[in-house]
């Protein structure tokens, strides 16, 4: 059992996907600086694509990604001729470079598409890029996967597929605004299998309105006997002020802190009874799973798609809001959809905003990734006195210990894992209200 220390988890900090994170990006990053990063991308450079869907059949009241209702299909042929556009940009500008290992479908909802639409898109991309035989990865709304789906899945080869699961408890399922029966995931977890899908993930969340401790481990019960290859349990970031949709949600009705903390704890514990391993501060893996041998061989990563074992610095965002990561910077595309069509109409990259990675951003950024994924990472020769001070609090508590210059967490340091990284953070300040609570 972890224990509680409410003290050490007031102060708001980032879920770290990036570093910088996502509140610092600004105008200063535009279509021009994208374009010189990917004229410097050598021949064979290993590149991975992210596409983004920004459309859902339904909106979920708690979700913060960029997502809105599918509507009328000409929506999504618009879309789509954009995102067409925009592939055969940013292909011209790499000429060939770059190999392209991974190719991965988010949203939104990948599969709010026509399922031939879909294998018109991976076509393009696979052409486009020269891509062969590259691992795909699909976020697939349960609720909406089509026989025809199914079929596409198993012909396009996807391997990694993840579920917008979050509870299996009706009334919570009601509370958010997201109701999909028990059967129907279990049922498409078997036809996945069929389908060829080697890694499957489910999303999972803690600290949802309604939700206790039973609701919870009933949820990761009926979970582990489906045995899932991965798992993420979240907890949910309730931050209406930023997310409109949040207003819906009765904020009575959320757990509080040391309600939060028990149902990580007990996830936490829960899952590693069913043989899961644990991989980094949200996410749990079966041994035979390439996440946890990254995990247990210190290749974990962490991108904006969260916990990784996939190691390249060249991940390139297509589509509304996606984030392009590379060495120098990160660039992110229009959020808006009409904005985003329009850059594309108008001839050029829709990158709205990002952030240069500057020696000491990037120095920074691997400390805080090798905390969040390795549990342990080389102190900076100089600390301030702040924090110095910040680092005492936990190791007086034995969550950490700081011998030899080396930072290393103790198991029992597991949830405050993101609020130890924050200590190494000089932007935080700036940005805090913007941050959800650490557990």
């Amino acid at each position: 059992m972890w224990t509680h220390y409410p003290e050490l988890l007031q102060r708001p900090v980032p879920r770290y996907t990036s570093y910088p994170t996502a509140a610092d990006f600004d105008d200063s990053v535009g279509p021009d600086a994208l374009t010189r990063a990917l004229l410097q991308i050598g021949k064979g450079t290993a590149l991975s694509l992210y596409v983004h869907i920004p459309f859902c059949d339904e909106i979920c009241w708690y979700c913060g990604c960029n997502t809105a209702r599918a509507g009328k299909q000409s929506r999504l042929a618009a879309y789509l001729d954009a995102l067409y556009r925009e592939i055969e940009m940013l292909s011209g500008l790499l000429d060939g470079r770059g190999r392209v290992r991974r190719i991965s479908f988010g949203g939104g909802s990948p599969n709010a598409l026509d399922p031939l639409d879909f294998v018109r898109l991976l076509g393009d991309l696979t052409v486009a890029f020269g891509a062969e035989e590259p691992l795909i990865s699909l976020e697939i709304d349960p609720r909406r996967l089509t026989p025809g789906w199914l079929r596409v899945i198993e012909l396009a080869r996807v391997t990694n597929a993840s579920l917008g699961v979050q509870t299996f408890d009706p009334v919570v399922q009601q509370a958010i605004g997201r109701v999909q029966p028990l059967d129907v995931v279990a049922t498409l977890t078997r036809r996945l299998r069929s389908a060829g899908v080697q890694s499957l993930n489910f999303d999972l969340m803690y600290g949802l309105p309604g939700q206790d401790l039973t609701s919870l481990v009933d949820t990761l019960t009926h979970a582990a006997e489906m045995k899932p290859d991965r798992i993420a349990l979240f907890g949910y970031a309730h931050v209406p002020n930023v997310i409109v949709r949040q207003r819906r949600i009765d904020a009575a009705a959320l757990p509080d802190e040391a309600e939060r903390f028990m149902m990580a704890n007990v996830g936490h514990d829960y899952l590693i009874t069913q043989s899961y391993r644990p991989v980094g501060f949200d996410h749990f893996a079966l041994p035979h799973d390439p996440m946890a041998t990254a995990a247990r061989t210190h290749r974990l990563h962490r991108n904006f798609q969260g916990f990784t074992d996939d190691d390249t610095e060249h991940l390139i965002g297509l589509g509304a809001s996606a984030i392009s990561q590379l060495p120098g910077l990160y660039a992110q595309n229009a959020k808006n959809i009409g904005a985003y069509r329009k850059a594309i109409a108008s001839g050029r990259l829709p990158v709205e905003r990002g952030v240069w990675r500057d020696a000491e951003s990037r120095a920074c950024g691997a400390l805080i990734l090798d905390i969040l994924c390795h549990g342990e990472a080389a102190l900076p020769a100089r600390l301030s006195a702040r924090q110095k001070e910040q680092l005492d609090r936990f190791a007086q508590r034995g969550l950490i210990s700081t011998s030899m210059g080396v930072l290393r967490l103790k198991p029992a340091a597991s949830p405050y894992a993101r609020t130890i990284a924050a200590i190494f953070d000089p932007r935080l300040d700036a940005h805090q209200k913007r941050f959800s609570a650490p557990v």
